[in-house]
C-alpha cells in the first residue's frame, strides 16, 4: 500500500488536507539516474491524494525547476502548504545552477485547487540571514543550509511562523544544526530572526515540524548518524536512527535539541506527523537505506504515542 513509483524514487514529503481528501507533496527523481545520490539535483515536486494515507492516486507534478537563470532553476526541494485566504500557498526550497546548487533559498507558489501551482514571484521570499546563520563555507559544511520550511499560523493570531533547517555561525562544524526561524504578518513578507534552538551535536535538523500531540507540543526532525558530531552519544547507534523527537516549550520553542531521542521507525526518514482517520497520531515518512540500498518510497503511517515530553512508536 506504500506510495512506490516504478520509474521514480520518492523521498521527503509534506501534506495538506482538504476535507476528507489528504494531499501528499513529495520529492521525486527518475530511477534512470541509476545512482540515487544524484537525485537531489534532479528533484521536482510530485503530488498524490488519498482518503486514508495509504491508498494513493497520483496527480500531475506540483512544481518543477524554473527556467534557466532563475534562482531555482536546478531543483525544487521540501516545503509546506498552508491555506491562504480562499486558496493555498506552498513554501518550498529551491537551488540554482549559478551557485552549483550549494545555496538554498525559500520561495512560494500559489494555487486555487491544490493541483495547479504558479510561482507568485521571481525572487525567493527568504534567505539565510548572516547575523545568525552560517552562509556557504565549503571548509565548514557542504552547502548553505536554509531549507525545509515548516509554516504555521501564530497560536495567538499574530501572523505566521516559519521553522527552517539551518546552521549556526559558531561551534564545531559537524554540530551546528539549529532550528531557524522567521515571521510574517501576511505570508508574503518575511523577516528572519534568531534560531529557536542551540547547536547540540547535529550537523543539521532536517524537515522540522512542530505539532500538538495528546495535549503536548513536540518537535520532530531528521538527521542521520553520519551527519552528527562523532562525540554525540548516539552517533554510532545500531540500528542508526533517522527521525528524532525533542522537547518543545511551545510551537516556537525553545527546543531542547540536546534532549532529543530517536523515534524508532525502522529506516523511515523525513518523518511527518499526521492524524489518522480514526483520530490517532502517526508518522509518515519515506524508506531510506535498507540492506545497503536506497528504497525511495513512502511507507504506510506508523502510529505514535506520547511518552512524557517526547513521542515513541512503541517499538
Amino acid at each position: 500500500m506504500a506510495l512506490r513509483l516504478p520509474d521514480h524514487w520518492v523521498w521527503d514529503s509534506w501534506t495538506a488536507e482538504e476535507g476528507e481528501r489528504k494531499h501528499l507533496f513529495f520529492l521525486r527523481a527518475s530511477r534512470a539516474l541509476l545512482d540515487p545520490e544524484l537525485r537531489h539535483r534532479r528533484a521536482s515536486i510530485g503530488h498524490a491524494v488519498s482518503a486514508d494515507w495509504r491508498s494513493w492516486t497520483l496527480l500531475p507534478d506540483a512544481l518543477v525547476p524554473a527556467e534557466p537563470d532563475a534562482w531555482d532553476d536546478l531543483a525544487t526541494w521540501t516545503g509546506s502548504v498552508v491555506r491562504d485566504g480562499e486558496g493555498w500557498r506552498m513554501f518550498y526550497t529551491g537551488v540554482g545552477r549559478a551557485d552549483h546548487g550549494l545555496v538554498q533559498r525559500i520561495g512560494s507558489a500559489v494555487s486555487d485547487d491544490l493541483v495547479t501551482w504558479h510561482r507568485d514571484r521571481a525572487m525567493p521570499v527568504l534567505e539565510a540571514d548572516p547575523r545568525w546563520y552560517e552562509r556557504l563555507d565549503p571548509g565548514s559544511w557542504t552547502d548553505e543550509a536554509w531549507r525545509d520550511p515548516h509554516v504555521f499560523r501564530d497560536p495567538g493570531g499574530d501572523g505566521w511562523h516559519m521553522l527552517v533547517t539551518a546552521r549556526a555561525k559558531l561551534g564545531p562544524a559537524d554540530g551546528r544544526g539549529v532550528i531557524g526561524h522567521a515571521r510574517s504578518p501576511d505570508l508574503r513578507h518575511w523577516e528572519a530572526g534568531p534560531p529557536l534552538s542551540a547547536p547540540a551535536g547535529f550537523g543539521h535538523l532536517e524537515v522540522p515540524q512542530v505539532r500538538r500531540v495528546c495535549g503536548r507540543t513536540v518537535l520532530v526532525f531528521s538527521c542521520r548518524p553520519r551527519e552528527m558530531a562523532p562525540e554525540h552519544p548516539l552517533a554510532r547507534a545500531d540500528p542508526p536512527p533517522g527521525v528524532w523527537t525533542a522537547p518543545a516549550a511551545g510551537p516556537t520553542g525553545p527546543f531542547d535539541i540536546a534532549g532529543a531521542r530517536p523515534l524508532r521507525a525502522g529506516s523511515l526518514y523525513a518523518g511527518r506527523l499526521i492524524v489518522e482517520p480514526d483520530g490517532g497520531p502517526a508518522l509518515l515518512g519515506f524508506r531510506d537505506m535498507e540492506d545497503g540500498r536506497f528504497v525511495g518510497e513512502i511507507a504506510d503511517p506508523v502510529p505514535v504515542f506520547l511518552d512524557g515530553d517526547l513521542l515513541t512508536t512503541g517499538r
